[in-house]
């Protein structure tokens, strides 16, 4: 009988240590959207654990950073191997749906811009999660759900004023928006028609109005079909002395390659923000989560800096940052942005592109 009564304990023991994560022994693997959600001591313990059963996670991306920063994940977490696809956000979201469609989910972590993550999130692919490090974001930047978020943010890049130094000197460039409409500027500037020309259409209407952006349009603003990285190659020749719809990360790069350029902050500044989810579906969601709060933690948002972007996070990037930000996608709905988004392009066309 006391054999029978010592056998029934061990097994009883076992059982329970199994069961309980807490009790410091292997446990049950947790669903995945327990696990994106789970906040106990043991978290990280159980994300590495995970993470060298899986070996891999597949991250999809719209910016060409990522392919360094994933080498440096790699590095430290070398049991790991991280599958990069990038391509720009419409793309992106297309991939993902499609494959979602056909049953076929190969994306673990999905990191692009505000409207990509708005229209993947609104088809109920994203599952919410949890990160030890999101306490360091601004709230308006974590789209929140019933238990945990569906994104958060990991970059910031900012739209305003790039010129020529040597057509332009600095003591005499803009210092403001209302600089822009003066007489002697007219003839010198360069907008580009993509969505980031867009969402300066949509600031301008925003912030000053629509007969400052009526105004701005008798300055005979020359409009390019190209990316601001293009635009900035026209500033840096000579050929346009100025666009304010210039990103500083471009003028950053062409600064490295010796052109004669300088960026200025024009406030509010235009700032776009990639975020990172985890899909619902994620074939490796413990690498995905290990990975997601490597990029949100201090050293990871400091890797992402040396790539010429900046960091959210309010303990790096924002300390750094003098001037005010407008955070035109994240203010309003996926439903109300692109509405908003046929409005500002409407107006770019009609006082842009027809008048000319």
């Amino acid at each position: 009988m006391k054999k029978l009564l010592a056998a029934s304990c061990l097994i009883f023991t076992a059982a329970w240590c199994w069961l309980c994560p807490a009790a410091g022994f292997a446990a049950v693997p947790l669903p995945a959207s327990q696990l994106a959600l789970y906040q106990g001591a043991d978290r990280e313990k159980i994300l590495i654990d995970g993470a060298k059963r899986e070996g891999q996670f597949t991250l999809y991306t719209s910016h060409t950073w990522f392919r360094t920063f994933v080498k440096e994940f790699e590095k430290n977490y070398p049991f790991v191997k991280a599958n990069e696809w990038r391509n720009d956000s419409k793309t992106l979201i297309r991939k993902v749906l499609e494959e979602t469609r056909s049953g076929r989910v190969l994306v673990d972590v999905v990191e692009t811009t505000a409207d990509g993550m708005g229209i993947i999130k609104r088809e109920g692919l994203f599952q919410e999660y949890y990160s030890p490090e999101a306490r360091h974001y601004p709230n308006e930047l974590k789209p929140k759900g019933k238990s945990g978020f569906f994104y958060l943010p990991d970059r910031e890049t900012y739209n305003s004023l790039g010129f020529n130094t040597k057509l332009i000197p600095p003591a005499s460039a803009p210092r403001s928006l209302k600089d822009l409409i003066d007489p002697k500027w007219k003839g010198k500037m360069a907008i580009t028609s993509t969505s980031t020309g867009v969402r300066w259409i949509g600031n301008m209407i925003e912030v000053m109005g629509r007969e400052f952006l009526e105004k701005m349009a008798e300055q005979d603003i020359s409009v390019q079909d190209m990316a601001p990285a293009a635009l900035m190659g026209l500033i840096g020749s000579g050929e346009v002395p100025m666009s304010p719809t210039i990103f500083d990360a471009n003028v950053t790069m062409a600064k490295r390659k010796g052109a004669p350029v300088e960026w200025r902050p024009l406030d509010p500044v235009v700032t776009t923000v990639g975020s990172a989810a985890l899909m619902a579906k994620a074939p490796n969601p413990h690498t995905a989560l290990l990975f997601i709060d490597f990029l949100l933690s201090k050293g990871g948002q400091q890797l992402i800096m040396k790539g010429g972007l900046w960091s959210p996070r309010e303990d790096i990037g924002t300390l750094e940052q003098k001037f005010k930000k407008t955070y035109l996608d994240e203010k309003y709905s996926v439903e109300e942005i692109e509405v908003k988004f046929t409005q500002w392009e409407t107006l770019l066309r009609q006082l842009f592109i027809r008048k000319r």
